[in-house]
């Protein structure tokens, strides 16, 4: 009997264009075979073990004869290629209608707005690498405590501000007046804070990075598994994405591997239900800076970490890991990419070697899980239990 699913979202780790790419500009895009292909190769001898090579279409991973684990790839099904739409696909929510982006910048009601409730003016308004714009608006904010305002392509309103400028809590406060003000049309995905410390020419973001997401439009596969008494234990940006919807406990992390550290954690305590973790890095830190080199060797440290986690399993657990969209360093662009993601799960009440090729959704991995504790079903999906259960 499974009573507990370890799910690992590899953020950002894609693995192909999928069929629609040429609409968002994506063409090309491979983010785990074009890394590999930058630097040679990708030495992850525990995912190749688990079968991450033998999924249709992978490029650049070894395949091995009968892999421990099923795997396949899976496509998106909501219009988008961002965060929220990936997560809360897999949970049970389909985004019709992709969030709002704002290449130009937020309309000038919006910031006028923005700026009469919090009382402080907006510096920026553009879209912008995050490291980039603080470098060069961080020293006027400093000298007058006016807030960087800056966007992406992705659906996200960004505020940066320094430390000793603006408080922490302060900052957090400011977001939620955003998160306010961006309802309707200009419904964004996600308001996110993002501090920083230092000096001129030497600025820091810090880990107290938070995101404050949109509420998901319905309950998913976390308020039914909440709602039947079982554990969600959320790690990393995962209690943000969902505004704590569905949430029984969660940690934050500073980087990947403390992603793994809070996961190996939770896994000591004995608890029934779902630990979902995000580990951010992949995307946050390399694959919007385009620094293939640090994607690679990340993808590495988290193949190194895999044996504690599969030691640390008990009988009656499965580990699931896959990805929420991809993000190719290797491309000329630092926007997300729409690609397939990967797809591997392993526990010893499962099947070894089961090819699943290619899934139409998301939704299907929740909608497994789902199956797996027998609760209420989420919308789109559908199990693939059956097929990989002893």
């Amino acid at each position: 009997m499974i009573d507990r699913v370890i799910w690992i979202v590899l953020d950002s780790v894609g693995m192909g264009e999928m069929p629609d790419a040429d609409k968002y500009g994506d063409v090309g895009a491979n983010t785990i075979g074009n890394v590999s292909k930058a630097l040679g190769g990708l030495n992850i001898p525990n995912l190749e073990k688990l079968g991450l090579g033998n999924i249709e279409g992978m490029k650049g991973v070894n395949k091995v004869e009968n892999p421990l684990g099923c795997y396949g790839r899976f496509a998106e099904m909501s219009n988008g290629k961002d965060t929220t739409t990936g997560h809360w696909e897999m949970v049970g929510v389909y985004s019709e209608k992709p969030f709002p982006t704002y290449p130009e910048g937020f309309p000038k009601d919006i910031i006028e707005k923005f700026e009469k409730e919090t009382g402080r003016k907006v510096i920026g308004n553009k879209p912008a690498s995050g490291t980039v714009i603080i470098e060069e608006l961080g020293e006027e904010h400093i000298k007058t405590g006016n807030l960087i305002v800056y966007t992406s392509a992705d659906s996200v309103f960004q505020i940066a501000a320094h430390e000793e400028v603006v408080p922490v809590e302060e900052l957090y406060k400011i977001c939620e007046i955003a998160r306010n003000i961006l309802v309707g049309d200009h419904a964004v995905a996600r308001v996110i804070a993002r501090p920083f410390v230092g000096e001129p020419g030497n600025f820091t973001r810090t880990a107290n990075r938070r995101d404050f997401s949109l509420v998901p439009p319905h309950d998913t596969l976390l308020d039914n598994l909440k709602n039947k008494g079982l554990n969600v234990m959320a790690v990393g940006k995962i209690e943000d994405i969902f505004s704590g919807k569905g949430i029984t406990e969660a940690v934050h992390t500073k980087d990947n591997m403390d992603g793994v550290d809070k996961t190996l954690e939770y896994m000591k305590e004995d608890k029934k239900g779902l630990i979902f973790t995000n580990l951010v890095d992949f995307d946050m830190k390399w694959g919007h800076r385009n620094n293939y080199k640090a994607y690679g060797k990340g993808l590495e440290e988290f193949d190194a970490r895999l044996p504690e986690i599969l030691d640390a399993m008990r009988d009656t657990d499965v580990l699931i890991i896959t990805a929420d969209h991809g993000c190719d360093p290797t491309t000329e662009g630092t926007d997300h990419t729409r690609e397939y993601v990967p797809f591997i799960a392993y526990g010893k009440e499962l099947k070894n070697n089961v090819d699943l090729k290619t899934r139409k959704t998301f939704s299907d991995i929740g909608q497994t899980v789902a199956d797996i504790f027998d609760v209420e079903p989420i919308k789109n999906g559908e199990s693939f239990l059956n097929i990989i259960k002893k």
